[in-house]
């Protein structure tokens, strides 16, 4: 044996031993990956459920809210009318009340314009 033989046992060794140490670590990286491919197909699996069940959560909430707008809309059309039976109501009675209150009001100033002062002493 020779130099050269026994320098490239020596290499073949710290080669060897190279491979031994970054190994290890690829090993861990492995495991790593596995348990990250098992952590994503549970995911998938527990996803669809929850996502099946917001499709019927937002149906339903879509529903609950075209109710919703019918309702509204017809309390915005009660409301309308009220509104415009007030103004009807105005337009009818409020005129003639307006003139009636001026009425007695002039008779009230023309009736203590009658009676007799008091003098005093």
């Amino acid at each position: 044996m020779s130099g050269g033989d026994i320098a490239g046992l020596i290499a073949a060794a710290v080669f060897a031993v190279l491979v031994g140490l970054l190994a290890i670590p690829l090993v861990k990286l492995g495991r790593v990956l596995d348990e990250t491919r098992d952590a994503i197909h549970e995911l998938s699996a527990n996803v669809t459920p929850i996502l099946e069940e917001a499709t019927v959560t937002i149906g339903e909430t879509n529903k609950q809210l075209a109710r919703v707008d019918a309702i509204t809309s017809g309390i915005a059309d009660a409301t309308g009318n009220v509104s415009s039976l007030i103004a009807l109501f105005a337009a009818t009675l409020g005129g003639p009340l307006i003139k009636l209150a001026g009425f007695t009001a002039a008779v009230r100033v023309a009736i203590s314009g009658l009676k007799p002062k008091s003098r005093s002493k």
